[in-house]
């Protein structure tokens, strides 16, 4: 299903808060912190020659992800930088001057951090970046995960040292859970998510993305024409196009969003023309983006910026995951997990329908940019879906490039 947007408030600037977040300045504090980060290195842009052949467009640039901090997950730069600046911030606001990350190892500030308590609900990846940070400035964490997570990636998150809470339902009910458990015991909810007066956290989360974005556009000898993302709650969707529209104004690339068919809850707030929840059925493979009610702000800004609105199906997931395993042509291998091709399963969908090619002005001079958002944080699930491990397919890109 494709939806071009007809909103009222297509076209319009973003809120002046919105554009804050996501501005260029915002994106150079957050490369300033992860430059401080020892694990910090930039993700690779692949080139997909063939693919764009095969297309009948200039390019196919994929950020990889999966080689994130360590976390397998663009994740790993929202829950993580989120939490360490509010440490810092609330260590600023108790000592009464300026702190930064090399104070963080102060007795003092481990002090203050390991006196709060970071909790969120999660899918998987943005717990463990929440984890992550939460062990990094000595605080707690306490993740809420609903019966949807494997035990793969519940392991993952424990590892980090949090303590982590089941909740029965779906991610929204965990959300829910989540705020309510963190409202009575004082503790700090770091969402990827927002909900009436609940905005700045989820904010800094989405302004940790932007570190990508920054990345991918040195890394491009040209900026793309075109951008599809895949979208959970909307988080990583409207970070790079609210960041991409005001780097670029009028000249910005147009932006699809991508939503898994069984989970479209931006999709549908598009067609209903604001936010609402969709009903919960079957499972949707890309577990990452099974999200049934649109974060707030996310929909704010993709209201604003998107062009259009695209849902994928199962079996597109799964085939674009076999596709980048076993690329053709001189296209290197790429491990991609279930849910972090759906930006690229969005446009195969697109190329191959003259139509919606027209709609969006997709030519033989387009130059197409996707996020590989995480590699293979079930290692088994993925290897029983694509009949390669991670590793295997890690070796022959190595091998290949």
């Amino acid at each position: 299903m494709f939806l071009a947007n007809s909103h009222a408030d297509f076209g319009h600037s973003l809120l002046p808060a919105d554009a804050d977040m996501l501005s260029l300045a915002a994106a150079a504090r957050v490369e300033q912190q992860l430059a401080r980060r020892p694990d910090h290195r930039p993700t690779p842009l692949h080139a997909l020659p063939a693919l764009a052949d095969e297309l009948g467009i200039a390019g196919v640039f994929v950020k990889d992800e999966g080689q994130r901090l360590g976390l397998g997950s663009f994740k790993a730069l929202g829950g993580s930088y989120a939490v360490i600046r509010l440490v810092v911030e609330e260590a600023e606001r108790r000592l009464g001057r300026s702190i930064d990350l090399d104070d963080l190892d102060r007795p003092e500030v481990r002090a203050i951090a390991a006196a709060q308590t970071f909790g969120c609900a999660t899918d998987g990846n943005h717990g463990r970046s929440v984890a992550m940070g939460a062990r990094l400035v000595g605080a707690k964490a306490v993740i809420f995960v609903h019966g949807g997570v494997s035990e793969t990636r519940i392991e993952a998150i424990a590892a980090y040292g949090a303590e982590i809470v089941r909740v029965a339902g779906t991610y929204d009910d965990s959300v829910r859970e989540a705020a309510r458990v963190c409202d009575e015991n004082g503790w700090t909810v770091v969402s990827d998510t927002t909900w009436p007066g609940y905005e700045y956290i989820p904010g800094l989360v989405m302004q940790g993305y932007t570190a990508l974005l920054s990345e991918a556009l040195r890394q491009m000898e040209e900026p793309p024409t075109h951008v599809f993302v895949q979208a959970g709650v909307g988080g990583i969707a409207a970070a790079t196009a609210g960041h991409l529209a005001l780097r670029y104004g009028a000249e910005r690339p147009r932006f699809v969003v991508v939503d898994p068919a069984r989970a479209a809850c931006l999709y549908e707030s598009a067609r209903a023309g604001h936010p609402v929840k969709v009903a919960h059925g079957e499972p949707t493979i890309m577990a990452m983006l099974e999200c049934y009610e649109p974060s707030l702000v996310a929909w704010r800004i993709l209201s604003r910026v998107a062009d259009a609105f695209m849902t994928v199906d199962e079996e597109d997931a799964v085939s674009v995951m076999n596709r980048l395993a076993r690329p053709t042509g001189s296209d290197p291998a790429i491990v991609s997990g279930e849910s972090g091709g759906v930006g690229l399963a969005g446009l195969l969908s697109v190329a191959r329908d003259p139509a919606l090619r027209e709609t969006l002005g997709l030519t033989a001079q387009s130059r197409v940019f996707v996020i590989n958002t995480e590699g293979a944080t079930d290692p088994e699930r993925y290897a029983a879906l694509v009949g390669l491990s991670p590793e295997t397919v890690a070796n022959t890109s190595n091998e290949r490039g």
